[in-house]
């Protein structure tokens, strides 16, 4: 979970943001989660132009309390690149890279979704679906093909 305070002025099309992010220890297995709390900074940076938006986002988080757990010291970087069509739908690439100091450790994903806008009720909703491609592991833990969905609100001026 990440949240961020962004920057009020948009100038030339980029925002930023600052906040933090939260690891929950809700996994019901072992191979899923490390079982513990962790909390550490996040930041985004993104720019908008002509339909198009890209930056990155990071966090690094560290765990604490719970001495059965394992510990947990990582860091999530994820760059990406959208493009919008003013029917609403769009197309995004995104690179999900997640690296375990702890455990010297890198899982990364490369993802390519299709969406499009939808109304609930007074809510405007982008979904997203695509494949999920994994391109980094540690040993033995390698998945073949995965698939990707997103469920976005928007909040628009």
């Amino acid at each position: 979970v990440s949240g961020w305070i962004s920057n009020n002025t948009v100038k030339n099309g980029v925002v930023w943001g600052l906040g933090g992010a939260l690891l929950l220890p809700t996994s019901t297995d072992d191979a899923l989660g490390k079982g513990r709390f962790a909390a550490g900074p996040t930041a985004i940076l993104l720019r908008q132009a002509s339909g198009w938006t890209y930056g990155a986002l990071v966090n690094q988080i560290w765990s604490g309390g719970g001495e059965d757990a394992q510990v947990v010291n990582q860091m999530y970087l994820q760059p990406f690149v959208t493009y919008n069509w003013k029917s609403g739908t769009g197309l995004t690439v995104n690179t999900e890279l997640t690296q375990s100091w702890e455990d010297s450790t890198t899982t990364a994903f490369v993802n390519i979704m299709a969406g499009g806008l939808l109304r609930f009720g007074g809510q405007l909703v982008q979904v997203q679906v695509g494949p999920r491609i994994q391109v980094a592991a540690p040993e033995g833990s390698k998945a073949d093909f995965g698939v990707r969905s997103a469920l976005i609100l928007v909040f628009p001026k």
